[in-house]
């Protein structure tokens, strides 16, 4: 036996762990198969004129150097000039040589073989491994000699080992044994060897990682075996994972990716890519393959739950095809499209996208179809969701046509259908197109359009009555239009509430639950907050049926941290606020409004709202609930009686000394307190009003002036209400308001307060000589409306800026 391997197996080229496999051989090296030039075993050996024998590719090598150099032809071996070049194929030597070698490689095998147990040590594995690679890649042929030798089985229990280095080599072996032979493959692929390797992708271990996905690559190559690792569980998603996967070397990203274009053969691989973030295999097939596969990915779309981002790239990429197969495919393809479209109109981006693909026209009509080609009512009830999705993406609505004569979504004939769709249909659709309605008026450019179409349609009641609904979301849908609607319509909801039974019950019930703030609540005391607040009907409803009672309570509650915060708490306590406020506004005419306010202290809880910080609509409409109540004051006050006159006092009245009486409000000459007469100069209301002036808000501003206003108006004693403004640092604020002229009404509203405030002669005084106020005046008498200049005049007479001729000419009427 001879003490090396054949000589086309270089030693040089492997590694030291494998030398030992390299010294034996079972037949020895005959000379003759030696090659003189390369000194290794031939593989295509050729004789020339003389006899001699070389390997092929060798002695060409030699014939072009001598060529090249100019040198004479001449043999290697015996350096005697060669007449011709012909090269004569040794079959028989080539032959013999084939035959010696496979009987070599066998026995080789089945040393290596030995070694290919599990408990071995560690270097024979890794050696018989070495050489099992050796072997197979060699050619075609030792791979199949390797399976007939049973090695595959053999390798696959090397997985097990403890060593990696074992398990690296391993999986590296079993790629070049199956490479290329598809029996090979199937071999390996039994039992649960490809799970095992499916593993390995989760090893931390790169080196691990980086040998199975390059085993499962070659794997992937056949058809059969690409179905097998998609159904191993977890496997897509690890290689979805992997090609996006920024830790991983740029070989291992590349082999993940090309695994997958493989998987993607079999359709299930498709849904399974899919369900896992790769969608562009799906959509490939979508816009590429045959019908059959068509319908069936937008089938499998229709199942997916797509974030932002992936709906915006399928609409973009297959929104035109899912619209034209909804509108001539047959019901089966139809109703695939719709249930795709649903999937990817949730967001606003891709619901533009549908938008200027033409969906409208096609969806409205699928909605309103009725006869022998229309959706059945369970894909009308998609069709709406599609288009409560599309109207909420903000777009304009009222320029897009849907059909004939110019129709668009909010033209009366189509407001109809859908009003006539809702009282026909079941409560799901109806929910999908109260959600239409809901995104059709929440547009300012729209709404008026519904508002006008609803009452056309004698709807009102109708709408109303849903807010009895026992099924949630189609009474959040409808209070939530109802709200949207009342600012435009306030008289005729105000009307249908009364004059509906129950339904103002109805709305109090849902406020009144006590399971956190949730969206109906906030929709349904929005609606009642924004119902007309000088409806006296719908108040002395409201005062009879308790309800401000309840709002009270709902609004000391939150104040107070005993209701749980929600996302909805700043609508809900406005709302709150605003229902409550209105009860200020008829104070006048209800008695009962009075002795509501009365009960429940509600001026000094308005005061307490003022500091309501953050909270812009809570702080305005405290502060006009606090004018109204301040307007009330100087009628609710309790004057002194004062003892009458007799009759030596009305003889020498210097006599007589009139009675002192203490305790009197100065303001308001007479009796007053925060929750009898809602006299403001208690609670330090006035202080926390004049805060409100700095605020960035001015509609808050608006208010806060408008109610410190009440302290200068006619009925009260305007000097104390100058003096109360002065103890608290007011005037100066008051001024301030005039000269930053930030809205028309803001100006009016000062101009007023700072002519009654210059009838103090000593504030006259000061502001003479204030050239930014006089100035602001002089604007106001030129800029100003009518009211605003006759006030601004009377201000500039009193700082002497206009001449006051009513002391020149006398009166003479």
């Amino acid at each position: 036996m001879a003490e090396s391997w054949d000589g086309s197996y270089d030693p040089g080229s492997q590694s030291d762990e494998n030398y030992h496999f390299e010294r034996l051989h079972i037949e020895p090296i005959y000379d003759a198969f030696v090659c003189p030039l390369t000194k290794q075993v031939m593989r295509d050996p050729v004789t020339l004129e003389n006899g001699q024998t070389f390997e092929r590719e060798a002695i060409e090598k030699w014939f072009k150097e001598c060529k090249e150099s100019g040198r004479k032809l001449v043999c290697p071996l015996t350096l005697r000039e060669l007449i011709s070049t012909e090269l004569n194929p040794s079959i028989a030597l080539r032959n013999t040589i084939e035959e010696w070698i496979a009987r070599n490689e066998a026995s080789q095998l089945d040393m290596a073989r030995k070694s290919l147990i599990l408990g071995s040590q560690e270097n024979e594995t890794l050696q018989a491994l070495t050489y099992v690679q050796y072997i197979c890649q060699r050619s075609q042929s030792n791979r199949h000699i390797a399976c007939d030798a049973g090695l595959i089985p053999m390798i696959v229990d090397m997985l097990k080992s403890r060593s990696c280095k074992v398990r690296c080599r391993a999986l590296q072996t079993l790629r070049i044994v199956v490479e290329e032979v598809a029996d090979n493959k199937e071999i390996l692929a039994e039992g649960d060897t490809v799970r095992t390797i499916v593993k390995f992708l989760s090893h931390e271990l790169s080196k691990e990682r980086e040998e199975a996905i390059s085993l499962l690559y070659e794997l992937s190559k056949s058809e059969a075996l690409s179905e097998k690792i998609g159904s191993i569980n977890g496997a897509t998603l690890i290689l979805v994972g992997m090609t996006s996967s920024k830790s991983e070397n740029i070989s291992t990203v590349e082999k993940a990716d090309k695994t997958l274009k493989n998987l993607e053969k079999c359709e299930n691989n498709v849904r399974q890519m899919a369900e896992n973030g790769r969608l562009q295999p799906l959509l490939t097939q979508l816009l590429e393959g045959p019908p059959e596969i068509k319908l069936s990915m937008a089938g499998l779309l229709g199942q997916l739950v797509l974030n932002n981002d992936v709906q915006v790239l399928v609409a973009n990429t297959v929104g035109s095809s899912l619209i034209n197969i909804m509108k001539s495919g047959d019901m089966q393809s139809r109703e695939a499209a719709v249930k795709a479209l649903n999937q990817i109109s949730s967001c606003e981006p891709s619901a533009k996208m549908l938008i200027e693909a033409g969906i409208l026209p096609p969806l409205v009509k699928d909605l309103f179809t009725v006869g022998a080609n229309q959706l059945p009512m369970r894909l009308k009830e998609v069709s709406a969701t599609i288009l409560a999705n599309i109207v909420n993406s903000g777009h304009d609505f009222d320029s897009i046509p849907v059909g004939s004569g110019h129709q668009t979504l909010v033209s009366e004939d189509v407001v109809h259908n859908l009003l006539h769709l809702i009282s026909n249909t079941g409560p799901a659709i109806e929910c999908k197109l109260f959600q239409v309605l809901v995104g059709l008026t929440t547009s300012p450019t729209t709404v008026l359009s519904v508002a006008a179409a609803i009452k056309s349609s004698g709807a009102t009641i109708s709408v109303v009555q849903f807010i009895e609904a026992p099924q949630k979301d189609l009474r959040v849908a409808s209070i939530k239009l109802l709200q949207n609607l009342s600012p435009h319509m306030g008289h005729e909801l105000a009307d249908a509430l009364r004059g509906s039974v129950g339904q103002l019950g109805n709305l109090i019930k849902v406020i009144s639950e006590n399971t956190g703030i949730t969206e109906e609540q906030a929709a349904a005391v929005g609606l009642l907050a924004d119902l007309p607040e000088r409806d006296l009907g719908l108040t002395r409803q409201m005062i009879d049926e308790g309800v401000f009672q309840l709002v009270i309570s709902k609004v000391i509650s939150i104040r107070q941290g005993e209701t749980r915060g929600s996302r909805f708490v700043t609508p809900f306590l406005e709302g709150l606020v605003r229902i409550i406020a209105r009860v200020t506004f008829s104070l006048a005419d209800e008695i009962d409004a009075t002795a509501l306010c009365r009960e429940n202290n509600l001026t000094s809880l308005f005061i307490e709202l003022l500091q309501a910080n953050g909270l812009d609509n809570v702080q305005m409409v405290s502060a006009m609930a606090v004018e109204n109540l301040s307007q009330e004051s100087k009628k609710l006050t309790k004057l002194p009686n004062l003892p009458a006159p007799g009759f030596c006092t009305s003889i020498f009245p210097c006599f007589c000394k009139q009675p002192v009486i203490t305790g009197l409000c100065r303001l308001h000459r007479g009796t007053c307190s925060l929750r009898d007469t809602f006299c403001i100069l208690e609670g330090q209301a006035v202080g926390k009003l004049v805060a409100l002036l700095e605020h960035t808000n001015e509609k808050v501003v608006e208010a806060a002036l408008a109610a410190l206003s009440t302290l200068l108006d006619d009925g009260v004693d305007i000097e104390q209400g100058v003096n109360v403004l002065c103890e608290v640092e007011g005037i100066r604020p008051i001024l301030d308001v005039l000269l930053e002229k930030r809205t028309e009404n803001l100006r009016r509203r000062a101009v007023w307060a700072v002519e009654r405030l210059l009838r103090t002669d000593d504030i006259a005084v000061e502001v003479s000589g204030d050239q930014t106020v006089s100035t602001a005046l002089v604007d106001a008498f030129q800029h100003g409306d009518y009211q605003t200049r006759q006030i601004a005049e009377h201000a500039l007479k009193h700082v002497d800026k206009i001449p006051n001729f009513s002391g020149i000419f006398p009166n003479t009427g």
